[in-house]
């Protein structure tokens, strides 16, 4: 058992929240039962699981223990002065995981699907608050989308506070992190089209065709996106009721992505005869 904060694999964990340690060691912390669970369905490399039966609220955390051993990871218990110096957390569950970062390079995403549906990406450009990433990841899967490219990262996806807000979906959702230039490419390349969120442009995004292979282009919330991103590029508007003039890029993000799903979803369900026409003789 892990007793001593003062412990080397302790530090090493307190640093992970540090990105320039993530990015030299290409590991991070994963805490909470929920998003080990999604890791360990999506067979996600967490090296070592530390755990605390202290913290332990059901059966369902120590059952994640031994399925994390069968999977063949490093498990350590700690006693609770050690994990709450690990966690991250105000009230933490007694589980917490350090896991191999995979690369984010473009050519790691899968291939465009053969639907008829097509695609549904988004582009987190220069987001700032990694909360905001992690609320992103969690609208895509939802929606079941295709993929986040992050464009001139300043947030970073590993960080704690966006593996909590992604509730698992970080996991399972294929993620590229590039420069804005080398995302447009891709997108031109695969025929992918490009769709700017913008509180300044003329078509309402309810009223656009947003089937097919699509990417939403969502800026920072401080200075939104820049001109690259809608020079050549279809721009689209959320109509603003109130006294405000745009909403939460991550909420931004997810309207976009639900009217896209809801486009979809209209065009393959068939239409439901009219109550009229069931009893009409």
């Amino acid at each position: 058992m892990l007793s001593s904060a003062r412990n080397p694999r302790v530090k090493d964990v307190v640093r992970l929240r540090n990105r320039r340690h993530r990015q030299r060691e290409k590991r991070f912390v994963v805490e909470g039962a929920r998003e080990l669970a999604a890791a360990a369905e999506a067979a996600f490399a967490v090296q070592t699981l530390y755990f605390c039966p202290d913290f332990h609220a059901s059966r369902g955390e120590a059952a994640l223990v031994e399925r994390f051993r069968a999977l063949g990871t490093a498990c350590e218990e700690t006693n609770a002065a050690v994990f709450k110096k690990m966690s991250y957390r105000r009230t933490p569950d007694g589980l917490l995981g350090v896991a191999e970062a995979p690369r984010l390079g473009l050519d790691a995403l899968p291939a465009l699907p053969e639907t008829s549906d097509g695609s549904l990406w988004l582009v987190a450009v220069g987001v700032e608050k990694p909360g905001n990433l992690g609320a992103m990841l969690r609208s895509l899967d939802a929606v079941g989308g295709s993929g986040l490219l992050v464009a001139d990262a300043v947030a970073d996806v590993f960080n704690p506070n966006a593996v909590r807000a992604s509730v698992g979906a970080l996991f399972g959702m294929p993620i590229a992190v590039a420069k804005g230039a080398a995302i447009r490419d891709w997108l031109d390349a695969r025929g992918i089209r490009l769709v700017s969120a913008s509180p300044q442009a003329a078509s309402d995004y309810a009223a656009m065709d947003l089937r097919g292979h699509i990417a939403f282009a969502v800026g920072s919330e401080s200075g939104g996106l820049h001109a690259d991103w809608l020079a050549d590029a279809a721009s689209a508007r959320i109509p603003m009721a109130g006294r405000v003039d745009s909403v939460n890029a991550a909420t931004a993000a997810a309207v976009l992505l639900f009217e896209a799903r809801r486009q979809r979803v209209a065009c393959t369900v068939p239409s439901t005869p009219s109550a009229r026409a069931e009893t009409a003789p």
